[in-house]
């Protein structure tokens, strides 16, 4: 068992992201920035043409994740991105594409 004062604080948030951000290599790109980043969770379309996410992480790694959402790769054009946070105990082990 950890001693609750050396573990980290972990943040869970759901994210949602509209705008052009389908067939433009968003999902990949997110993965690879969640890995740089070391942030774990997964990201997925949906049939609406939102994207959607899971992100966790140390409170720096979650705002990192969110500040590049925001933007994401080139050729995305995000209008918008709602978040709401999470309480849970499951941990994700990776970042991943659904």
């Amino acid at each position: 068992m950890q001693d609750p004062k050396s573990a980290p604080h972990i943040e869970t948030v759901r994210v949602a992201i509209s705008g052009v951000v389908q067939g433009v290599g968003y999902r990949h790109a997110t993965v690879r920035r969640a890995h740089l980043l070391g942030a774990t969770g997964w990201v997925q379309n949906l049939p609406d043409g939102t994207v959607e996410a899971v992100v966790q992480g140390t409170p720096d790694q979650v705002d990192h994740m969110l500040e590049w959402l925001r933007r994401g790769p080139p050729g995305a054009d995000v209008k918008e991105v709602t978040t709401s946070r999470e309480y849970t105990d499951k941990r994700y082990i990776r970042f991943e594409q659904l």
